[in-house]
């Protein structure tokens, strides 16, 4: 396998936790650019992603997960992309390959992370089906750019769901059980967490309804591979 997926890192305030995950991203083989999106960051995200051979997207301001996403697939310069959440921790060169390689070795349409403190039901279940880590191909959201510009923030992961289930893909799901990823109440405080979660959950029902996110873990069961 060679170097053919650009990865997209997301990133709000995460100057403490980036530069671990972009140590691991940058000189990995199989990742021709990693682009990391400031989403309008206070405490120097940007200046930390930029000691490392990335390239970086400022926003001017704040404008959620979903359009950070948006910037990132458009300026990505390859079909196959990985998405990867900047908070994680235990992230290593081998759960990069891994994640990468069911769609680079054409046994998977796509990929989703299972990480190690995924909740207890997920893991039970065995799929995290709002994961931020994914391997798929760009050309699924093709002219679909004014749509994700008016998601909600966090709207992104359901929305792409719809659209993998839509089009029928083989979906790989790939264990991590030594990554993980704080919580919102570790990064914020217990009430902002909890608010932050709120305004989460909030946003993905705003993207399909309660309901239909609920039928997505089902249905993303039933392609595994």
């Amino acid at each position: 396998m060679t170097a053919r997926l650009s990865c997209i890192v997301p990133a709000y305030n995460e100057a403490a936790r980036i530069g671990a995950v972009l140590a691991v991203l940058a000189p990995h083989p199989l990742l021709a650019e990693v682009i990391v999106v400031d989403d309008g960051s206070s405490d120097g995200t940007a200046d930390m992603a930029m000691r490392h051979p990335v390239r970086v997207i400022r926003l001017p301001g704040n404008r959620g997960k979903t359009a950070a996403l948006a910037v990132g697939l458009a300026a990505a310069q390859h079909d196959a992309v990985m998405l990867i959440d900047s908070d994680l921790s235990g992230l290593t060169a081998a759960d990069v390959t891994a994640l990468a390689a069911p769609v680079l070795s054409g046994r998977a349409d796509a990929t989703i992370s299972l990480r190690g403190n995924a909740p207890g039901l997920w893991r039970w279940i065995g799929l995290d089906y709002i994961s931020g880590e994914r391997v798929f191909s760009r050309a699924l959201l093709a002219g679909q750019g004014e749509t994700l510009r008016r998601l909600p923030k966090f709207g992104f992961e359901v929305f792409l769901n719809a659209i993998w289930i839509r089009q029928g893909l083989r979906l790989a799901v790939v264990r991590w059980p030594g990554v993980s990823s704080p919580s919102k109440a570790q990064k914020r405080g217990v009430l902002a967490g909890l608010w932050a979660d709120a305004a989460m959950l909030a946003d993905m029902v705003r993207t399909t309804g309660l309901p239909t996110a609920l039928q997505q873990i089902l249905r993303m069961r039933g392609v595994r591979v």
